[in-house]
């Protein structure tokens, strides 16, 4: 990574997850409706029964924020240096008076507990770049920290979650924290398959039928997942399907968790991204007040790819008072997230700008890595769909790739003979063969019958054709050795 943005990285640290809560909506459900499934009735009694002093919160408040970096990191985690009169000739100013500034909202420097939900100023900052994305105020009581998105995920799953009757709808091929989160929940997965024919689509009547299959099993659907952009797929959803998914949401009365932690990687500009809360106050009342919704975002993604400083937020609305004190009281079990990383985010979402001494470096290096990124995305996708028996769909966002691997019946008798399931059997011949380690589409569910893989687009630009060379050379003496003829049809 360039020398800028690996300046704002100097320490490992680990960001907080904010938890946004935007819009709170009444102490219960209107009359003559059903509850809500995060109105407090219907809250999962486990989590009402958690016995924990709730601690009380910082009121410090926010100074003005100047510049980011992982300079800034380094001395927020060595503060000493900022007493060092040639302070200045190591650091550039904006990053000693970012460092000054987020250490002046911390209780004891970064060693410190913090409020529970993250640092007040920081849930701050997060609020206003909220508000600058989507056009609508946030507010910061309604944003919580943790220790990355995946534990936000779990969070609010373990406080939607009651009992094994309760089902989540998960998009399949899927990120496997949620089969694994919702397994340990102890509630039921509900599939709804996307459609790889129309780039990894969704159609809401596909949803439709998977509510009906599980109601007839006695199943209780309370949320919808939607990971955009997708992943594995690397889908970006349109305003169009975003819409439809609201207006279902509000029908039915589930909640709509928004895994948005892929927005920055974006690769064609016919569906840039759009966040669910923007769409949803944008239809206006009733669906705008009604609809409950959670969104995830993080560090880890974008051009900044910091996924070992464990750093996100998420971000409710329409959520009842009383319910966002019950996942403030379980949040507080854990005292605080991390504060070196509650700092990365609020680098994240308020990075240099235009005047700011760091800002030429930093937008040239951050779109740098943003473009070749999308050049990365178009040699994978060529390359894949240059082999025999290989289809891939075009990455449209997110930093991978999942191409379909036609696998030949003798192929797929061998894998059963070798007792492995037949993508994980042609992933292990790639690795064994290449040293190219990919992950089998069967960990992120797919269709019976067909078969993918799941890599990324991450290697250095200049390694991109020599590994797609390599791939092409297994999989064509793969398909020869397996293969009793020629010609697979794609779909």
């Amino acid at each position: 990574m360039a020398y800028l943005i690996k300046s704002f990285f100097v320490l490992g640290v680990r960001v907080g997850f904010f938890d946004w809560i935007s819009g709170i909506g009444g102490e219960g459900s209107p009359s003559g409706m059903a509850p809500k499934p995060l109105d407090y009735e219907s809250l999962n009694e486990n989590v009402k029964k958690v016995a924990y002093a709730v601690r009380g919160e910082l009121y410090l408040r926010a100074s003005e924020l100047q510049k980011e970096g992982k300079k800034v990191i380094a001395l927020c985690q060595a503060p000493f240096l900022l007493d060092d009169p040639n302070v200045g000739l190591l650091f550039p100013a904006d990053a000693i008076d970012r460092a000054k500034h987020y250490l002046s909202l911390t209780s004891g420097g970064l060693g410190a507990y913090s409020d529970s939900r993250g640092l007040p100023g920081i849930r701050k900052e997060i609020a206003e770049f909220i508000g600058r994305r989507d056009g609508y105020h946030s507010d910061p009581e309604l944003i919580y920290l943790t220790d990355g998105a995946s534990k936000g995920v779990m969070q609010i799953l373990n406080t939607i979650i009651r009992n094994e009757n309760d089902g989540i709808l998960v998009p399949v091929p899927q990120y496997p924290l949620y089969s694994a989160t919702i397994s340990l929940y102890g509630g039921s997965l509900v599939p709804y398959y996307l459609e790889e024919e129309a780039n990894w689509g969704l159609d809401i009547n596909h949803i439709r039928q998977s509510v009906a299959a599980a109601q007839m099993k006695g199943i209780c659907v309370r949320a919808l997942v939607i990971i955009n952009p997708g992943n594995p797929t690397g889908q970006c959803l349109s305003e169009a399907n975003l819409r439809e998914l609201l207006k279902f949401c509000f029908q039915e009365n589930i909640v709509l968790l928004a895994d948005e932690v892929y927005q920055q990687n974006i690769y064609q500009d016919e569906r840039p991204f759009i966040s669910a809360r923007k769409i949803l106050l944008d239809m206006g009342p009733p669906i705008s007040t009604e609809v409950q919704l959670v969104s995830f975002h993080t560090v880890s993604k974008g051009y900044w790819g910091e996924c070992g400083q464990r750093g996100g937020y998420f971000e409710m609305t329409n959520l009842p008072a009383k319910t966002v004190d019950e996942i403030y009281k379980v949040a507080s079990v854990s005292l605080s997230p991390n504060v070196p990383g509650q700092i990365f985010l609020g680098l994240m979402v308020n990075p240099p700008k235009p005047g700011d001494i760091s800002y030429l470096k930093f937008a040239a290096e951050s779109n740098a890595i943003l473009e070749s990124l999308k050049r990365r995305a178009h040699i994978m996708t060529d390359g894949f769909n240059s082999c025999r028996n290989v289809v891939c769909n075009f990455t449209e966002g997110a930093m991978y790739s999942f191409p379909q691997i036609r696998l030949p019946p003798k192929a797929i008798e061998a894998a059963k003979r070798a007792g492995k399931a037949p993508d994980v059997f042609y992933c292990l011949k790639l690795v064994e063969a290449t040293g190219i380690s990919t992950v089998p589409g069967s960990g992120f569910g797919q269709k019976e019958g067909v078969f993918h893989l799941r890599t990324t687009i991450l290697p250095a630009e200049e390694e991109m054709p020599a590994i797609m060379d390599s791939f092409k050379k297994f999989n064509d003496e793969f398909m020869e050795q397996y293969e009793d003829y020629r010609g697979y049809s794609r779909m």
